[in-house]
């Protein structure tokens, strides 16, 4: 034990900036709703340690942090589960419920040991429709907040919140919200893009449409290809320029235009000409349809 007095509230600042410190040196995950269920994505190397898991029937589990400390927790949450779907029923099994217990066990632990736990978790349900689906964010100090729509935390969640918030909207499929996440993800701080490889990516989901266990792992050559739809979707087309078409001869620019005076005509006199009258050579004529003007980039 240190030696001194220190109070109670500067220990749980000292305590508080401990964790924070050991949870921003991890990798940012992402959370996030899409029509047919929930996302969940996380840059992860090792193909054995996982960050996302099944908890549940219809119920997933993620972390970011110390990989012992979020481990023991995914297994109490595993066993609170079983225990209260043995002895009620399975449909008493909530992501809220899930949500509390951890939020009550980390609380303990933040405030009764010297050291907390260096971990943040989500916990995330798919309902039977959209609007059933629950995300749940539980902070290392037993703080537990409803996310709506998605959520990223751990490692530069700020940033990568940021870059999510200017990219998701509610209807999404599932190919849009791999693109959405893995461009957070992917973002930094200078505007420049930090590319991940699909060896380097957990990515798992909670299908709606799958009747019990819901929750489905995105390995090899389906993850390959929604990196490439991805890849496909961030390019930005070029529009090109269409030359502009010159009048055919003896035929004036303007249908019913009467001929311009003061031209010189093919007999040499000084006069009205029959000549026809080309295209403004400073004007622009580009062959968009949209005025020339090139289509916004797409999100």
């Amino acid at each position: 034990m240190p030696f001194g007095y220190v109070s109670p509230a500067q220990a749980m600042r000292d305590k508080a900036e401990y964790a924070r410190q050991g949870i921003a040196r991890g990798r940012s995950c992402v959370t996030l709703e899409y029509d047919g269920g929930i996302l969940m994505m996380a840059p992860n190397p090792s193909s054995a340690l996982h960050k996302i898991s099944e908890i549940y029937d219809r119920i997933a589990f993620a972390a970011v942090g110390r990989y012992n400390e979020y481990e023991t927790l995914r297994k109490a949450g595993i066993t609170y589960a079983d225990i209260t779907g043995y002895q009620f029923d399975r449909h008493d099994v909530t992501a809220r419920g899930i949500a509390n217990y951890y939020a009550q066990n980390l609380g303990t632990i933040f405030t009764e040991n010297l050291k907390p736990f260096e971990v943040e978790i989500e916990v995330a349900e798919v309902g039977e429709q959209p609007e059933g689906d629950q995300i749940y964010r539980i902070t290392f100090d037993g703080s537990v907040t409803d996310e709506p729509g998605f959520v990223a935390f751990g490692g530069q969640a700020d940033q990568v919140s940021a870059a999510l918030k200017e990219r998701y909207s509610p209807g999404m499929s599932l190919s849009e919200a791999f693109t959405a996440a893995l461009a957070a993800l992917q973002a930094s701080g200078n505007g420049e893009r930090n590319e991940i490889a699909a060896t380097q990516l957990e990515v798992a989901i909670l299908d709606r449409a799958r009747d019990h266990r819901t929750f489905r792992r995105i390995r090899a050559a389906r993850l390959e290809e929604l990196i490439r739809e991805s890849r496909a979707d961030s390019k930005t087309p070029e529009t090109p320029d269409t030359p502009a078409t010159p009048p055919a001869p003896g035929t004036p620019s303007t249908p019913g235009a009467p001929p311009t005076p003061g031209t010189t005509g093919a007999s040499g006199t000084t006069g009205t000409s029959d000549a026809p009258i080309g295209p403004d050579a400073s004007g622009t004529d580009r062959g968009s349809g949209l005025g020339g003007s090139t289509p916004p980039n797409p999100l």
